[in-house]
């Protein structure tokens, strides 16, 4: 499932799941960990915490695995790389080009064809209606 780069934005703007992202930059973490983290500098409760992993999780920004009762979140690198790519067309104008450049390819290919069919078919009809090259 791809998630619209909005949606990923959204998670983002919100800095408790910054901080949750910036604290699993540096590797997985269980759920436990992270709560204690976060409420080192907020006074945020546990399930709000829960709450926070959950919009992240459903942005495809971490992902989760279980181990027993305990759950581990580590940062799933196909949402951080969509965000990633987003960011990259604002200041890459060459990156911009690229979509309309393929297809300015492809229409130059479909007149290369078109054309070498007209001249496979243009010696017939010269033969046809009586008129020689020349």
């Amino acid at each position: 499932m791809t998630v619209p780069p909005a949606r990923i934005f959204d998670a983002l703007g919100d800095p408790v799941r910054r901080h949750i992202l910036e604290l699993l930059a540096a590797g997985e973490h269980s759920a436990g960990a992270l709560v204690e983290a976060v409420r080192t500098t907020t006074t945020i409760s546990q399930p709000a915490v829960s709450q926070h992993l959950k919009i992240l999780r459903d942005t495809g920004l971490v992902t989760v695995r279980a181990e027993g009762t305990r759950r581990y979140y580590r940062l799933d690198a196909d949402g951080v790389e969509i965000a990633r790519t987003w960011l990259t067309t604002l200041l890459d104008p060459l990156h911009r080009l690229a979509n309309p450049l393929d297809a300015l390819a492809t229409e130059i290919a479909r007149g290369k064809r078109e054309r070498r069919a007209g001249d496979a078919v243009a010696p017939r009809e010269a033969h046809e209606s009586g008129y020689a090259a020349g």
